[in-house]
């Protein structure tokens, strides 16, 4: 049993216990800090009636107030968005490619399509824009393009995205795999054909015939290319999977083909147009000519 006593230096009552002549005494707490641990045992109960408190099956209780941090964010969502509206309704109603007429509008623009891009794009292209070779993803920031690189060729590619199976509208084009079709010395000749476009070979005839034979169809006579089917320039030295031979010749013996998502699924217009206006900006942004549908009219350009 507990032998308590009155500890006769200090005059304080000890516990009872002793352990090798040691007593604990039993000093009882400052009155300042029960006074403080009521408080807090008053202020929680306050706050659990009057705030979320308990967790329910799908919600925790409400409280008197009503107030919650995800009310509260919604409210400072809906107000962001409502002052964002008139940026907005105005980014609606331009046609895109008269967009960089308005200096302000072209800017605000860009920033949101950056923003939207950390979101949606940089999982692929990366933080930059700058793509990957290895993975067949296009570096936004050259001059090459597959389709067009003014503001509404880009506004289109990511509406309607690339080989999109559920996109009736999406950009398409397929290159047939040449294993089988050519042999190795014919395959080998080609590559040097492709490489001196750019510069990076002697010029091989035999190569020059096989790609005229075999090749011109898309990627035209001088290998420039061909927007109208997304065939690439093979003249200009920027590669999208790589310029060593073993890359030519995987791709010429069986395509690798790329898809990216059609976005005008998921986000609407005006994000699609901010978008096209960040990737405009990346530095191979071109110039919108309109083209009039009957030859004898003028247009602006």
């Amino acid at each position: 049993m507990a032998n308590k006593r009155i500890d006769e230096p200090t005059g304080t009552e000890t516990v009872g216990h002793e352990w090798d002549g040691i007593e604990e005494l039993n000093t009882p707490l400052p009155r300042w800090w029960l006074w403080t641990f009521y408080l807090t045992i008053i202020f929680a109960i306050v706050y659990v009636i009057l705030y979320p408190a308990w967790p329910m099956v799908d919600k925790a209780t409400e409280g008197v107030l009503g107030w919650s941090s995800r009310g509260q964010l919604a409210e400072k969502m809906s107000a962001a968005e409502q002052a964002q509206q008139g940026f907005r309704d105005q980014l609606a109603n331009i046609p895109i490619e008269r967009l960089p007429d308005d200096s302000a509008l072209m800017a605000r623009a860009v920033a949101g399509g950056q923003a939207a891009f950390k979101v949606h794009c940089t999982q692929c292209h990366g933080s930059g824009g700058a793509g990957d070779q290895q993975l067949g993803y296009p570096n936004l920031n050259d001059d090459a393009w597959l389709w067009g690189g003014d503001l509404k060729a880009i506004e289109y590619t990511i509406t309607h995205g690339i080989r999109w199976p559920d996109d009736d509208e999406t950009r398409f084009s397929q290159m047939p795999p040449f294993e089988g079709a050519l042999d190795d010395a014919q395959i080998n000749a080609v590559i040097d054909h492709v490489l001196s476009l750019s510069g990076k070979a002697q010029p091989n005839a035999a190569g020059a015939q096989i790609f005229g034979d075999n090749c011109a169809a898309c990627h035209g006579p001088q290998g420039k290319g061909g927007r109208d089917v997304g065939a690439p320039n093979l003249s200009d030295a920027i590669w999208l999977r790589g310029s060593e031979r073993s890359a030519l010749q995987r791709q010429i013996l069986n395509p690798r083909m790329g898809v990216m998502p059609a976005w005008g699924e998921r986000l609407d217009p005006v994000t699609i147009k901010m978008l096209a206006a960040y990737v405009h900006s990346l530095g191979g942004g071109e110039d919108f000519v309109e083209v009039a549908e009957d030859p004898e009219v003028e247009v602006d350009e």
